[in-house]
Formats: C-alpha cells, sequence, structure tokens
C-alpha cells in the first residue's frame, strides 16, 4: 500500500496490477484454479459472499479454496459493521489476503439486504463498515463501487464518497466507471448500458494520489489495459478474462516481471486433468453436494477462443453425460481436435 502509516500489513504478493472481478456463478474455486494455471500473479476474487451466509450457513462451502489460489480475496455483501468484523476473523482465519466489501451491485435482490451500490448514498456507515473490519484483522479491506447511482451523475458524488470511506483507513478503492440503477435494470443491463466514464477514474488518482486506485468496466484488451495503466494503479477485467482466458497468459511477463515460460493452451488442459480427478474422486459420488465434471470445465470453454476449432472444443466440454463416462478421455479427445483443425 502507499500510505506508511497503515495498520494493515503490507501483502506478501505483488500489487494488484491487474485483477479477476468478482462475478455471481462464475469466480467459483474451479473457475479460479483453471485461471491461475494461466496467470501466477493477477489478483482473483470469490463470488461475492453473504454475512448471513457465513454468520448462519456453511462456512466451509463459501470459503474453502485451493492453496495455489493467492493472492486471492474475499468479497462480501452486507451492512452491518459488527457482523462485517466477524466475517473478517473468518476470512483473516481461513487465509484470505483481502477483504473487499461489495458497494457497487445493482441487483434489487442485493438491495433488499440493503447492500450493494444502494450503500453509495450512505457513505458514514460504508466508513464504519470499513473501520470495524480494519479494527478486527491485519489482512487488507478494500471497497469495489460504482461512479454514481441513479440520476447521481456528478464527479463530486463519488469524490465524496472516496473521501470519507478515506478516513476509516481504506487505502484501495476499485471503480467500476458506470453508474449504477437501483431501479429498471437488470444486473446485466447496469454493465452496459450507463455509459462509462473512464475519466472519473482518473480524476479519481490524481485527487488521492496516496490511494490506490483500480479500474472495471467495459475492459477486454491488452491495448485497452496499458491505457488505462497510464492514469491508474490497476485494471480489473470482468467477462472478457472469462470468455477469452487466455488473454492473461502474458499478464505476469508484461505487467509482472515474471519471465517463467508461458504455458500453452494444451499445457493449461494437462495441468487441469489432475486438479479434476482429485476433485471428483473427493465429491463426484452422485447425491447432495455431487460434484460434476461440467462445473470445472464450463470454465474452460473460452480457452481455445479464436483459435480453430474452438466451437468443437466448446461443445465437447459441454457434453455432460461423456463428460461423467469418462472426462479424461472427453478433454484429450478435445485437444486432438483442435490440433487436427490448426495442422
Amino acid at each position: 500500500m502507499n500510505s506508511t502509516d497503515s495498520q494493515n500489513k503490507a501483502s506478501p504478493y505483488k500489487g494488484r496490477r491487474i485483477s479477476v472481478a468478482p462475478m455471481l456463478d462464475w469466480t467459483d474455486r474451479h473457475c479460479r484454479l483453471f485461471h491461475r494455471q494461466i496467470t501466477r500473479h493477477t489478483w482473483l476474487y470469490t463470488e461475492m459472499v453473504t454475512v448471513g451466509a457465513l454468520l448462519h450457513g456453511d462456512v466451509g462451502r463459501h470459503l474453502d479454496y485451493n492453496d495455489e489460489e493467492h493472492p486471492l480475496a474475499l468479497q462480501l455483501g452486507g451492512s452491518d459493521p459488527d457482523d462485517l468484523a466477524k466475517c473478517a476473523k473468518l476470512a483473516e482465519k481461513w487465509g484470505y489476503d483481502e477483504i473487499n466489501l461489495n458497494c457497487g451491485c445493482p441487483s434489487e435482490r442485493v438491495q433488499k439486504g440493503a447492500f450493494g451500490a444502494c450503500l453509495m448514498s450512505e457513505s458514514a456507515l460504508v466508513a464504519d463498515c470499513v473501520k470495524a473490519m480494519r479494527d478486527a484483522v491485519s489482512i487488507d479491506v478494500t471497497v469495489k463501487h460504482r461512479i454514481g447511482i441513479n440520476d447521481e451523475e456528478s464527479y463530486d458524488f463519488v469524490r465524496d464518497f472516496i473521501g470519507s470511506i478515506k478516513q476509516a483507513g481504506c487505502e484501495t478503492f476499485i471503480v467500476h466507471a458506470r453508474n449504477a440503477i437501483l431501479k429498471g435494470l437488470s444486473p446485466k443491463d447496469n454493465r452496459e448500458i450507463p455509459p462509462l466514464k473512464y475519466d472519473y477514474a482518473y480524476r479519481l488518482k490524481r485527487d488521492f494520489p496516496q490511494l490506490e486506485i483500480l479500474l472495471n468496466g467495459g475492459i477486454t484488451t491488452e491495448a485497452e489495459i496499458d491505457l488505462h495503466l497510464q492514469h491508474v494503479d490497476g485494471v480489473m477485467l470482468g467477462r472478457a478474462a472469462y470468455h477469452n482466458p487466455y488473454l492473461m497468459a502474458n499478464f505476469d511477463a508484461k505487467y509482472y516481471s515474471d519471465d517463467r515460460q508461458i504455458m500453452t493452451r494444451e499445457e493449461i488442459v494437462h495441468a487441469m486433468l489432475p486438479y479434476m480427478r482429485t476433485q471428483l474422486q473427493r465429491f463426484g459420488k452422485k447425491g447432495e453436494g455431487w460434484l460434476k465434471p461440467s462445473s470445472i470445465t464450463r470454465h474452460m470453454l473460452g480457452l481455445m477462443a479464436g483459435m480453430p476449432g474452438a466451437k468443437g472444443f466448446r461443445q465437447l466440454l459441454s457434453d455432460s453425460a461423456r463428460l461423467i463416462a469418462d472426462e479424461d478421455a472427453v478433454l484429450l479427445e478435445a485437444l486432438q481436435r483442435m490440433k487436427a483443425m490448426s495442422a
């Protein structure tokens, strides 16, 4: 972190130059393990986990992860400082590297729980939440948010929001550079319809040079990443990283000065086979909590994006019946099809 008087310990990992956004139903532990085969240093985030799910549900189911996933952040959804502090302690105990507070999700279901983007209108409460978590743990506490809500589009709004939370000790802000429309738009529409205003994030970095400002929203190419990194500290990718994961293959060398050899797509598939075998051996028996092979391979469908034979690769990895019969054979057959198309 930039501040020298932070009470939170410095992360043992390289900075959040590049990260993959928390995405509900997508960035589960299988997805993150797959992404970790492609990039060693890119920061990974869990799906949002609500405080209620942690305090009253199966903690292991929500917090389990693979050791290879570090650096790894847990995103929490909630608005009660005491509950968030308890969950932060759980996260630290389980070994997470960061706790991220969701102040950006616009869904009506989340609003009913009084958290997500609607918290941007209650900066004092967010500050209390951040302070409670920072007082409870030594790992980083960060905030992900929008630039405004509904018709509130002035730069002053998001500047004052960050100014208030900064006073509680938060030093890292992930700025989704769109407004959140709390009524009338679906979460999908909220990711696409409100216009992107990257200049707001740029101005935030100029106004708060001591803070770590990460930019999120609509970023799909290395060229765009390079442009944004001229103005902010880091870039968070969302669906681009999921649908075209091999986009991240060069990130370690380019953004983290790691000159280890980049894994080929074929090597990544072979690296996933032992993981699949282990997971299916532990959880693959039919019954409650049964893990289907497709629960893992669904995250791999975009690995061959842009390559000859990518459609056939996706079709094979989507064949649940064949995967259950012999997941290894299906994966290897998909690779052979790709190689034949490329020959």
